[in-house]
């Protein structure tokens, strides 16, 4: 077995485009963050620089790293950059708030050139709304976690690589969709009262149980290339589908009940939530927005 991972090592190629790329946001937003921070101390904390460089961290873990070597030989493997793109990594770069930095780390002639008038046009405007509603981002990950998962959809994803790179990046892009709602980032405001986000998680659990659930007690291997491929961990083609689908299991519950408890001890500690509320106005008067009471949301 040692033989064959050294071999399949070798053979890996990493994918320059996706890595530079990856580089370049956390350049990028490094250099908007040290930027505000120079002008306003207090704006942005260290711990949102934190989980932005972390949450691309895991991005290059998915799609990046050696783990992608190993995608084609073990559903365990597949499930573990699954979990990367869908709800470790999207979380993590909305709690960032990514806007200001990102923007402010460009050359200071692109966002006024070319941003600032993009985003005031009326149909990108109406598009982000329609897109960042509850409901369509709760639609939109769980079609796509479903949808991929397909088993004939699956497997021509395993053999085509450009079919495999749309999977991922429609996870990933699916996944910033179905936390935004929960995580709020600046400059958004809240479509749906804070205290339905525990309920949005908790329906957002359904579909991966099901999904996990059938995984687990399938009495066959539902991806049939994994039939063939060489036994990484010394587990069976249906011992590897079952760990992958208890770790999906596992893991979505546990991460989608940490932010339903943060959200819940939020609307029940007013205090914290008004502590909170206050940098929502200081990131809106340092953008240079008016700031209206009624517009405070808790990022």
């Amino acid at each position: 077995m040692v033989t064959s991972i050294q071999a399949l090592l070798q053979s890996w190629t990493p994918p320059v485009a996706v890595n530079a790329s990856l580089c370049l946001a956390a350049l990028v937003y490094a250099r908007g963050w040290l930027r505000s921070r120079t002008g306003s101390p207090g704006l942005l904390s260290g711990w949102r620089l934190t989980a932005f460089l972390t949450g691309i961290f895991a991005v290059w873990c998915a799609i990046g790293s050696p783990l992608e070597a190993f995608d084609d030989l073990s559903l365990t493997v597949h499930m573990v950059q699954h979990l990367l793109l869908m709800v470790v990594a999207p979380p993590l770069i909305l709690l960032g708030a990514p806007a200001l930095p990102l923007l402010r780390g460009l050359p200071r002639s692109l966002p006024r050139r070319f941003a600032a008038p993009f985003f005031r046009l009326g149909f990108v405007k109406s598009l982000t709304r329609a897109l960042t509603h509850p409901a369509v981002c709760w639609c939109a990950a769980t079609f796509a976690l479903i949808g991929w998962h397909v088993p004939a959809v699956f497997e021509l994803a395993l053999r085509w690589g450009w079919l495999h790179e749309l999977e991922h990046a429609s996870f990933l892009g699916t996944g910033l969709l179905f936390w935004w709602p929960v995580v709020q980032p600046w400059p958004s405001t809240a479509r749906w009262p804070r205290w339905s986000v525990p309920m949005y998680l908790f329906c957002a659990t359904l579909p991966c149980d099901v999904l996990s659930g059938f995984l687990t007690f399938c009495d066959r291997v539902v991806y049939s290339p994994y039939l063939s491929a060489p036994s990484l961990f010394g587990l069976s083609p249906l011992e590897d589908q079952e760990c992958a689908a208890a770790l999906m299991w596992v893991s979505v519950t546990v991460i989608f009940l940490v932010p339903a408890v943060i959200v819940t001890m939020e609307i029940l500690l007013p205090a914290k939530s008004r502590t909170l509320g206050n940098t929502w106005v200081e990131l809106r008067g340092i953008a240079g927005e008016p700031v209206h009471s009624s517009k405070m949301q808790v990022l």
